[in-house]
């Protein structure tokens, strides 16, 4: 009876499986039919004729590739650009082209530009273009992504000779990008998108606080000066944070003071209460004291705004230096000065405690990394200084590598003694700041100076062509 059983499920099976794989066949034609019907639609934004004779390709070519940091503006841009030309304006994240099913990346694409050129004159905006445009590998493992770039390639070479279409695309990472995609007669111009000089921070800051009642001691000069390398969107996060400050404390105007506490939010982080004990409020102090006073004997190289041993963000303390002028040249000399203040916390732990902590982890990795590019990248060396190559260029000889590595432990060991005599030097000095910081917490510049008083800076740096202006906090992890 069993096997009588078995036998005839078996006969009944072979009759309907055929059914079940025809009635798969059919849903996944139908998933995939509606998958494309609700795929994302681009619809224009204004559609306007054009009686000029000039077109874009008398001028330029097919397409312009904002690159550049994030924040900067290349997206508000591109919306500026297409508001200007009062020209129809087609915006798409190239994320949203590649997709699970094979081809559909390269339907949305085509979908697209068809669209453009019913409405042109068009701008066709694709952000984040390296999620599409990224350079391809050849070993075949993303077809779809390459399909869809290869789509992308044709769209941009197949444009009808008076289709009046544009193409800009935006970019955090130009390097990552097919060769294919930046030769001629595709993305011609490639426009750097960079963080705002002196007079555009000016401009942004007044753009963004345009809206909110300013006090009359906000001097806007003062704060473009001192948010040197921070991008607009930083500075529009700054005008906010400050008009925030203002409402917590119910005031009508924002104030400088209130700025200045944005500008610390943005650079530092958000404050945070932890428990120190003594022991290590004390080390916290001779720790950023020791990164304070550096910046005064290296003759102001980065100056001091505030030195606190209150959290923020990651950090149990730290040294806020903000630039006031901004330099694109630097010395061997300068650099050396800047590791000696990277450095100096940790000194001041060893000449005061005789000991070192973890706190300098943050330092570390900046002293790393600015030696290593002082001899690879910079030819700051005293060995070969007038080369530069790569610190993972497989091409060097272990010999080279050893000799460049010895380069780098002679300048981080060079500074770390500089540092430690220097402190011991001023030890008096460093004790005053020290015992300011455990009875205040938190000293800001005027009160550094007064403390510092008649000290001489010690650097030949402060000889040299200027000063060097960083946009950074030297935290103690």
């Amino acid at each position: 009876m069993g096997m009588h059983w078995l036998i005839t499920f078996r006969d009944g099976a072979s009759d309907w499986l055929p059914l079940l794989f025809a009635f798969l066949l059919v849903l996944m034609v139908y998933v995939l039919w509606r998958t494309l019907e609700v795929m994302p639609r681009v619809s224009a934004a204004k559609t306007v004729t054009s009686s000029s004779k000039v077109t874009w390709s008398d001028v330029a070519g097919k397409g312009i590739l904002l690159y550049g940091p994030p924040g900067t503006g290349k997206t508000l841009l591109a919306k500026a650009i297409a508001n200007e030309a009062g020209a129809s304006f087609y915006m798409q994240s190239a994320s949203a082209f590649v997709e699970m099913f094979a081809g559909l990346g390269a339907a949305r694409i085509r979908k697209l530009f068809e669209e453009a050129r019913r409405n042109a004159p068009a701008i066709v905006f694709i952000d984040e273009l390296d999620a599409v445009g990224a350079a391809r590998s050849g070993h075949g493992f993303n077809r779809e992504q390459d399909q869809t770039l290869n789509q992308l390639l044709v769209e941009l070479d197949g444009f009808q000779e008076r289709a009046q279409v544009v193409v800009m695309g935006a970019s955090n990472r130009l390097q990552d990008l097919d060769p294919a995609l930046l030769r001629p007669g595709r993305f011609d111009r490639q426009v750097l998108i960079d963080a705002p000089d002196l007079a555009g921070r000016e401009e942004i800051l007044g753009v963004h606080t345009r809206g909110k009642p300013l006090a009359a001691d906000v001097d806007v000069k003062l704060i473009a000066r001192q948010t040197a390398g921070l991008t607009g969107a930083e500075l529009e996060n700054i005008a906010n944070e400050a008009a925030i400050f203002a409402g917590r404390e119910k005031q009508q105007f924002v104030h400088q003071e209130h700025f200045d506490a944005a500008m610390e939010r943005v650079v530092a982080g958000l404050q945070k209460r932890r428990v120190v004990t003594e022991k290590e409020k004390r080390i916290l102090a001779y720790h950023e004291g020791g990164h304070a006073l550096m910046s005064h004997l290296v003759g102001d190289l980065i100056p001091v705004q505030k030195v606190t041993i209150v959290s923020r963000g990651q950090a149990l303390g730290y040294t806020l230096n903000l630039p006031s002028e901004e330099r694109y040249l630097h010395t061997t000399e300068e650099f050396q000065d800047l590791l000696k203040i990277y450095l100096a916390g940790r000194a001041a732990e060893q000449v005061v405690f005789g000991r070192v902590t973890n706190g300098a982890a943050n330092d570390l990795e900046k002293v790393t990394a600015l030696a290593r590019a002082m001899v690879f990248e910079y030819g700051m060396s005293t060995v070969v200084s007038s080369r530069t190559m790569r610190a993972d260029n497989y091409a060097l000889s272990e010999e080279t590598k050893r000799v460049r590595d010895q380069q780098q432990a002679q300048l981080t060991d060079a500074a770390y003694d500089d540092a430690q005599r220097l402190l011991r030097k001023h030890r008096p000095t460093l004790d005053r700041i020290a015992n300011a910081l455990l009875d205040k917490e938190t000293l800001d510049r005027e009160e550094l100076d007064a403390i510092i008083g008649d000290v001489e800076p010690d650097s030949r740096s402060s000889e040299t062509v200027g000063t060097v202006r960083v946009v950074s906090s030297l935290p103690a992890d």
